[in-house]
């Protein structure tokens, strides 16, 4: 059943279901964001830049089939590509436990694995992003928005934590299995969702003539790609969007190859204290998911949208000077005042492009946005691994800080974004 009353939520099944879904696999996903880097870092004595190479492996796809992936999902019933996707991430992932347990793991099998993630990644997220509205309903966007980045905020807490001591208790590529059990544990919660997706699609003349519009103009996957991509293009405020999801994923690319080596190899930390540093840090975001739906509602999605960019660039930059001793408290205290701020953009953006968008263009607004915003991390992690092997990982570090300080500028310099959703 489709829910259309916000308060009611947790009341729909489905909802449960699909929420609980998204919760296990993002936990499964931190887990596997500290063990596959640690694994190479670790187990494979690997490079600066062989870890960079690795990041830019399981983003690859989002420049590989991120536009496809769109129109693909809007031909196709979302939930079997969410189960299916799953299932075989699930697959991939259990290969790397098997083949260091055999003694034959090693870096291009780590590649491939990440490779194959990342597709199927691109398809769940284009696929669970476009099943939302029919799930909730108009009237719950913008509190199913927030259940889900609560989910984020939830995962970031506790995943790498469990990640952490996984490795240091049972070694990296053990840790792995415990992402792959979270994939499988969401494919048997998505089966026993029911929610007829056509529903909500038409709740509306407008709404019927927009879907009219959209199956009359299809003529193939080229074009109903550039009808995604000329929606998004045409909105001046999801271009201002897509700038700063772009900044933002280059920023994770550096981030995501650099981090793990600069507090493991160059501050010392354990893998456990790694882990743990990390959740910590991702406090925050369990606050601005609680805080997100309520500053949308009350300040609007424009202002919303603004005020938590201004906060995400002010909250970043102390990052720069985390280091060893007591300065190593800095990195979660940044990291916790920067979720508020991140989890809250996230939500009001959210919100505010499915808001405007014509039922038959979800899954296309889904994979454009994300191409766009995530095509340019696969850089962020070759950029990582040549600075850490040419200057340094403390250079790759500061670098990644620093773009992350910057990235919500965009946002920040947009006309009349404050005035958004007041009407």
């Amino acid at each position: 059943m489709t829910t259309t009353a916000s308060g009611s939520l947790w009341r729909a099944r489905d909802f449960r279901r699909y929420a609980g879904a998204d919760a296990i696999s993002k936990i499964g996903s931190q887990v596997s964001l500290v063990a596959l880097p640690l694994t190479a870092a670790i187990t494979l004595r690997a490079s600066p830049f062989q870890v960079g190479l690795l990041t830019a492996a399981e983003m690859l796809a989002f420049l590989l089939v991120g536009l496809p992936a769109g129109a693909w999902v809007d031909r196709m019933p979302r939930r079997p590509v969410l189960v299916a996707a799953d299932v075989v991430r699930a697959a991939a992932l259990l290969s790397i436990p098997a083949a260091a347990a055999a003694g034959v793991l090693g870096l291009p099998q780590m590649y491939a694995v990440a490779l194959l993630t990342g597709v199927c990644t691109v398809f769940f997220d284009v696929a669970h992003q476009s099943y939302l509205p029919a799930i909730v309903g108009p009237r719950g966007l913008a509190r199913g928005h927030g259940v889900l980045a609560a989910n984020i905020s939830v995962a970031e807490l506790s995943g790498p934590a469990i990640g952490g001591w996984l490795v240091q208790a049972l070694t990296a590529p053990a840790a792995v299995v415990a992402d792959a059990l979270s994939y499988v544990a969401s494919a048997l919660l998505l089966v026993r969702v029911r929610t007829d997706e056509r529903r909500g699609q038409a709740a509306s003349a407008d709404e019927e003539q927009f879907e009219e519009r959209g199956e009359a103009a299809r003529g193939g996957l080229r074009s109903e790609i550039a009808e995604g991509l000329r929606f998004v293009l045409g909105q001046p405020v999801l271009r201002r969007v897509a700038m700063v999801g772009a900044l933002t994923m280059t920023s994770f690319g550096l981030w995501s190859a650099t981090v793990p080596l600069y507090l493991v190899r160059e501050v010392g930390v354990s893998p456990g204290a790694y882990g743990t540093l990390l959740s910590a840090g991702a406090a925050g975001g369990v606050f601005g998911a609680w805080l997100a739906p309520r500053a949308v509602a009350r300040m609007g999605t424009g202002r919303a949208m603004y005020a938590s960019a201004l906060a995400a660039t002010l909250f970043l930059p102390p990052l720069v000077f985390t280091a060893g001793g007591a300065r190593l408290l800095i990195f979660p205290a940044a990291l916790a005042a920067s979720g508020v701020a991140t989890t809250v953009f996230s939500v009001a953006q959210g919100t505010y492009r499915q808001s405007i968008c014509p039922p038959h263009l979800l899954g296309r607004l889904s994979a454009t946005m994300r191409f766009l915003m995530w095509g340019p991390a696969p850089l962020g992690g070759l950029l990582a691994g040549t600075l850490g092997q040419l200057a340094g990982v403390r250079v790759a570090f500061w670098t990644a800080c620093g773009a992350y300080a910057i990235a919500h500028v965009p946002i920040l310099l947009a006309p009349g974004i404050r005035r958004l959703g007041r009407d």
